[in-house]
């Protein structure tokens, strides 16, 4: 089910809606637009500067098609809630989520854009990248979707692909920057700086126990997190329940099991923040993680983890102060 104003703790203003709820008619930037790295901004300035009377709206498919036909599931560096935070000061008026079912996958390349685009969108501008394929079994491109959107009156844009000294922009190259923990490298594919968010749950009580009392977050399970390990990381808290946020705060974030305590634990995501005692959970908090500081590792017991621990924040606020700086 999708919803309408669906709002974060950034507190976006563009809606996020279904084809059908979409206000029309549009001018549409249609793709996957799963990290919203510079190379989708491309496409989305095509509309943006010529939208060509309609409202300019970002069309992306929910879920990735791979996982409805190929059952792989895909992780995102950017899930639809952050989406729309993100589309908000790029003159994006709503965010439309196309429900990709096997339904949909059947349809012609020639009825997907009479159905869709043109009869339930209204599409007046349309800007794709250059690699864009559509319809059943991907018989469609962008010189399919020239021709047939052309022959309704319907402009539209071609964008090349984005390209830097180690290839093509993609998520998959951001993916592999997160799960090497290299975070100035998936900022630069990006963009900006990667983040996640998630409400804060109550945990088991060991890390007060030990006297690092730690925030247990409950994250979207489609976002795309780094590698395991220790992070030095900015945190904002939510204030109240209409979106606003605290100033930055240092934070030191374990993302991983806990192997020490619990060895048979799932993997956790866990935010202590430094120098401030909080009473959080129920609250959302938005993660920017800023450096790895080490891998996870197993210690001899809970005295050695909790030194562990204290140099962990000692190194975190050494790495925040420095970039501060």
């Amino acid at each position: 089910k999708l919803a309408t104003n669906h709002r974060t703790v950034h507190g976006p203003l563009i809606p996020l809606c279904s084809p059908q709820q979409a206000r029309t008619p549009t001018a549409l930037a249609l793709g996957s637009f799963d990290g919203l790295h510079a190379g989708h901004r491309r496409v989305i300035d095509a509309i943006t500067t010529d939208p060509a009377g309609g409202h300019p709206t970002v069309v992306s498919f929910w879920p990735h098609p791979r996982e409805v036909l190929h059952g792989e599931p895909r992780l995102r560096p950017a899930v639809p809630d952050e989406t729309l935070h993100l589309l908000d000061p790029l003159g994006i008026g709503q965010l439309v989520l196309l429900p990709f079912t096997k339904q949909l996958s059947q349809l012609s390349a020639a009825d997907f854009v009479d159905q869709v685009l043109l009869a339930t969108l209204q599409a007046r501008h349309i800007a794709v990248g250059a690699n864009f394929r559509f319809g059943r079994g991907r018989e469609g491109d962008t010189n399919t979707l020239a021709r047939l959107a052309s022959a309704a009156g319907v402009k539209v844009s071609v964008v090349p692909i984005l390209e830097d000294e180690e290839g093509r922009m993609s998520s998959s190259r951001i993916r592999a920057a997160l799960s090497a923990g290299e975070l100035n490298r998936a900022a630069t594919l990006l963009g900006r700086a990667y983040h996640f968010q998630g409400e804060v749950v109550r945990g088991r009580g060991l890390g007060r126990g030990l006297g690092w009392p730690t925030a247990n977050l409950q994250v979207d399970g489609r976002k795309f997190l780094p590698g395991l390990g220790v992070y030095a990381a900015r945190a904002w808290t939510q204030r109240d329940g209409k979106g606003r946020e605290s100033d930055a705060l240092p934070a030191v974030m374990n993302l991983g099991p806990q192997p020490t305590v619990d060895p048979n634990s799932p993997s956790a995501v866990e935010v202590h923040l430094l120098d401030v005692e909080k009473e959080l959970v129920g609250r959302t908090i938005r993660v920017e993680p800023v450096r790895r500081l080490r891998g996870q590792k197993r210690f001899a017991g809970l005295e050695e983890l909790s030194n562990q621990i204290k140099r962990d924040a000692d190194a975190a606020r050494e790495t925040l102060r420095a970039q501060a700086g």
